[in-house]
């Protein structure tokens, strides 16, 4: 049996936001998570390896920020392993809180844990670029971050110890 069953091939539009720890919702933890474990084996373009719960994902990620191509091919535990002995840099840990937004949209909340203890994100996903580029934000978002390579996770895996530590200093 092969370790890729499939492929899932996508474009995605999406904006991402910081979110400070004071401004969260009292509720979120009331909604649908996911635990999640990410490394990449490249970062330009972009592979990823990743652990959603019991699920695991091989993603080819196309270049942009807003809008970019994705694939997405199941993998079994096994490949996932081997190739998680393949990755560089930082392993990425976090817990995704899946809350509704406005007109049907998903805010995905991003909490970090391990080495980033403290980052807050969220990414809501677009039907198309026009629905994004229009988008007003709940009050309890911050900065738009979309456009920032800093908050994408493949340049956060690829981040030092001491990257790391200046990035969550300046977020306070």
């Amino acid at each position: 049996m092969s370790d890729i069953k499939e492929k899932k091939i996508s474009l995605e539009i999406e904006r991402k936001y910081l979110i400070s720890r004071e401004n969260l919702p009292d509720n979120y933890t009331e909604y649908p998570k996911s635990e999640l474990e990410q490394a990449y084996i490249i970062t330009e373009p972009v592979l990823r390896i990743r652990k959603k719960d019991k699920e695991y994902i091989l993603t080819y990620k196309g270049p942009g920020f807003m809008s970019r191509s994705e694939e997405e091919f199941p993998l079994t535990r096994e490949a996932y392993e081997k190739l998680l002995a393949k990755t560089e840099g930082t392993v990425i840990s976090k817990t995704r809180y899946n809350l509704p937004g406005k007109n049907g949209l998903t805010i995905e909340l991003d909490i970090f844990h391990k080495d980033f203890e403290g980052l807050i994100l969220a990414e809501v996903e677009f039907p198309d670029e026009e629905s994004a580029n229009s988008y007003i934000p709940p009050q309890w978002f911050m900065r738009d971050v979309t456009n920032e390579g800093t908050f994408h996770n493949s340049s956060l895996s690829s981040m030092t110890r001491e990257e790391i530590s200046k990035l969550l200093a300046s977020l306070q």
